[in-house]
């Protein structure tokens, strides 16, 4: 596969790295970008050379920051139940038999924030900011990105993070636990090493067992998340949904709730 929104590529000791070359838009997400890191993520998953995988954005403003909204009109521009594959890939990286750092070099919003929740590992650089943001742009993440997020920082900061919409610095997403280290913007790329260089160390078949028996705890999810997007799908034809979207382009606050009362007159 020709890949034009993504670089891979695979580096000594075994490590394999994916990274999102959108930086002009902020290493946003479009159907293709999701597509091709699905293809990424199946070659480096299942290359019995590779032994880490560090997934990461191009840049130093943004690891990524979901879903490219002007590719987003009510649905998105490719394929899957909301126009976006996002599920699937979200999935894969729980499903390949190998450790996923993320490495996260600036913004993690939204979407962004929820492929970092569900990589292995998350190593981020000082200058880092997390956070969800689809109630404010009229979306959700009805799987992984809630169910699972609860799993790691508890149910009720979870909420705090999908109702509020709230920035957290790195410092703050280490002490809720949403990261596992964090790190002087400039050491992000020597720490991410370090962390690779031990786990190629360490015996690749006990690594994946390990893996697949934390992913077993959680794998009920998915079924939330297939049944979520359905759900989702539906939500994003409706006039409510779409202002979150008009008003991001138009640089103004949405207005939700006058949707909201003509549905009900």
């Amino acid at each position: 596969m020709s890949y034009e929104d993504i670089l891979y590529e695979v580096r000594p000791a075994g490590v394999a790295r994916i990274t999102i070359n959108r930086p002009d838009k902020y290493n946003a997400f479009r159907g293709q970008t999701v597509e091709e890191l699905i293809h990424a993520f199946q070659t480096a998953g299942w290359d019995r050379s590779i032994g880490v995988i560090v997934f990461t954005g191009a840049g130093d403003k943004a690891f990524c920051t979901g879903g490219d909204q002007s590719a987003h009109d009510g649905q998105y521009d490719g394929r899957g139940t909301i126009g976006l594959p996002i599920d699937e890939l979200q999935s894969l990286i729980r499903d390949v038999p190998k450790p996923v750092i993320a490495r996260v070099n600036g913004f993690a919003i939204g979407g962004g924030n929820v492929l970092a929740t569900v990589c292995d590992l998350t190593i981020a650089s000082d200058k880092a900011q997390l956070g969800q943001v689809g109630p404010k742009v009229g979306s959700v993440d009805p799987g992984f990105g809630t169910a699972y997020l609860a799993r790691i920082v508890g149910e009720k900061k979870a909420r705090e993070i999908w109702y509020l919409c709230k920035r957290y610095t790195a410092a703050e997403a280490l002490a809720m636990g949403l990261v596992n280290a964090v790190v002087p913007h400039e050491e992000l790329d020597a720490e991410v090493d370090r962390w690779c260089a031990e786990l190629i160390e360490r015996s690749p078949t006990a690594l994946a067992l390990a893996k697949r028996s934390f992913n077993a705890d959680t794998e009920s999810i998915r079924g939330i998340s297939s049944m979520g997007m359905a759900a989702l799908s539906l939500y994003y034809d409706t006039d409510e949904s779409k202002e979150g979207g008009v008003a991001f382009r138009e640089k103004r606050k949405p207005d939700f709730r006058r949707h909201v009362v003509k549905k009900k007159d």
